[in-house]
């Protein structure tokens, strides 16, 4: 990397690091708050682990959509899927939030970032689909450990991200052995 490129480089390194500080709706397994950085961490482990099973495709560029898909959220934070209507805004913040967010980068790097998300969020093609799957799955896996509320809704989960977990035999495989498992974590959950 060119010398002049290392400052806007660095930059955009300090202002995603806010990402460690921005919270989700879910719980770890100690019972904290989950950061995006962490859900971004598994959901590209997810992909390393699983990438031998999805056929023909570029792993570098799967993992890649992983890591931008939620990059935007480090200024203005996350809408727990939950909250989201139909119609809102939370796409074209993401977006107006990562053009700023990488405004210090240079063109080409910035181009490069950018497009990644759009084509995370337009999910058109084999790597951006598993991506989008695999995001929904890795948020239902969080919910299923996580220590949560007592009112913690897991009928949401159920029905939650159902177009992109079926988008491929094995994200709707790993779909069905985690709908079981929330459904016994929610029967677990009304016991107590």
């Amino acid at each position: 990397m060119p010398g002049d490129r290392l400052p806007g480089a660095l930059e955009f390194l300090r202002e995603a690091e806010r990402l460690k500080s921005t919270l989700r709706s879910g719980f770890t397994s100690t019972g904290r708050p989950e950061s995006t950085a962490e859900h971004t961490w598994r959901l590209c482990l997810m992909a390393l682990v699983f990438a031998d099973e999805f056929g023909d495709i570029d792993v570098l560029r799967l993992i890649k959509l992983c890591i931008v898909h939620d990059l935007g959220e480090a200024l203005s934070g996350d809408v727990p899927a939950i909250m989201q209507t139909e119609g809102n805004s939370k796409s074209a913040r993401e977006r107006a939030d990562l053009a700023v967010l990488t405004r210090s980068l240079h063109s080409e790097k910035r181009a490069e970032i950018l497009s990644l998300w759009e084509e995370y969020e337009a999910a058109q093609t084999p790597e951006a689909i598993l991506a989008k799957g695999l995001d929904k799955l890795e948020t239902i896996l969080q919910h299923i450990q996580g220590r949560n509320p007592a009112d913690f809704d897991y009928a949401f989960n159920l029905g939650y991200g159902q177009k992109h977990t079926s988008a491929h035999p094995l994200l709707a495989r790993i779909r069905t052995i985690l709908d079981e498992e929330t459904r016994a974590r929610a029967e677990g959950s009304r016991a107590v």
